[in-house]
């Protein structure tokens, strides 16, 4: 069940919930609304918790742009792929993040999330092993659909 609530935030809050449903969340903070999950596996002793995202901005540039923060660094100029079922995204990164390449992408990529049942993002760390960050999908159509809503709410304020 997904549950709704816009009510106007205070300035410089935290993330406030908009609604959950299964792994995802959809969340506002100012005139941003996302939906975001962690990953499915919990991170190692001194490692960050893996995240994935997409944002809308109220009235603004990103429409469902894709954000991850992995659970560690990739090597310097190491690709990072985004798979989705069968389709595969080369993501722009920088440290230990990756966001998607421009709005024709993003498109493809909720296409392919609201599909599929799981999303994996991979990259090479500094040692030449593999980093593996997976996440469910389940929930994030619904999650998805509450921020882009959020997004929509705002804009129109």
């Amino acid at each position: 069940m997904l549950l709704i609530a816009l009510a106007p935030a205070p300035a410089l809050a935290l993330p406030r919930l908009v609604g959950a449903s299964g792994q995802w969340a959809a969340l506002v903070e100012g005139r941003t609304c996302e939906a975001a999950a962690r990953s499915i596996r919990a991170p190692l002793k001194g490692r960050q918790t893996a995240r994935a995202s997409l944002s809308f901005d109220a009235g603004g540039p990103r429409r469902g742009q894709f954000a991850a923060r992995l659970s560690r660094a990739p090597r310097a100029g190491a690709s990072v792929l985004l798979t989705i079922g069968q389709q595969q995204f080369l993501l722009m990164s920088a440290a230990d993040m990756a966001w998607s390449r421009g709005p024709a992408q993003e498109v493809a990529i909720i296409a392919a999330m609201r599909r599929s049942g799981e999303i994996r993002i991979e990259a090479r760390s500094p040692d030449g092993g593999r980093i593996v960050d997976r996440y469910s999908l389940d929930g994030a159509p619904l999650a998805i659909d509450a921020a882009a809503a959020c997004a929509a709410t705002l804009a129109n304020r």
